[in-house]
């Protein structure tokens, strides 16, 4: 028997894309779930680096940021909702969040909407691992377990090291490893039993 659509909760979890995603925006992503309910879904694209470097994305929220470590990092496509809005997934220091608009993300996590977590990493502070994204992705309710149950994703519990240590372009290839699969073991046939 299947289990309940509503008591799945994927919070914390990396969706990975498989070879036959129809949505060209999902094609080979990986996809950060920040938080997942009865009511949807809703995560961050953790493979998908834009064309603006956080120094550059700073300057246009009139900031200068002084932090070597991040200045050249880029900003990611974190999904086609909101495209014109920042969101930042970073370590939530212990659970002690000190920014206005957070979501603690079970796991260690957090994703911060507000301008102060830009302030803090412009002053040299704040979280010491972050990515940053210009979008997100959302899913209404029912419309993720539908998509998953149509086999347009694979699950699997997230590890941070994919989404700060690991280079962008290994990103899927070190997702798909979490469930001891490799890329070439896929196929974009769907086939049912």
């Amino acid at each position: 028997m299947a289990a309940d659509p509503a008591s799945i909760n994927l919070t914390n979890q990396f969706l990975i894309a498989m070879p036959g995603m129809a949505d060209d925006t999902f094609a080979g992503a990986v996809v950060y779930l920040c938080e997942h309910t009865e009511k949807g879904a809703l995560g961050l694209v953790i493979n998908k680096p834009i064309d603006i470097r956080l120094r550059n994305l700073f300057e246009k929220v009139d900031l200068s940021l002084d932090r070597p470590d991040l200045a050249e990092a880029p900003v990611y496509f974190g999904g086609p909702v909101q495209t014109e809005r920042g969101f930042v997934l970073h370590e939530s220091a212990g659970g002690a969040l000190h920014y206005s608009s957070s979501l603690p993300i079970p796991g260690g996590l957090a994703m911060t909407t507000s301008k102060d977590v830009l302030e803090a990493l412009a002053s040299g502070g704040g979280p010491s691992k972050v990515l940053v994204t210009l979008g997100y992705s959302g899913w209404t309710a029912g419309q993720l377990e539908d998509e998953i149950g149509r086999n347009g994703w694979l699950t699997v519990s997230a590890v941070p090291e994919v989404i700060f240590d690991t280079p962008v372009e290994r990103r899927y290839e070190r997702a798909l490893a979490l469930l001891g699969i490799h890329p070439g073991m896929l196929t974009q046939e769907v086939g049912h039993a």
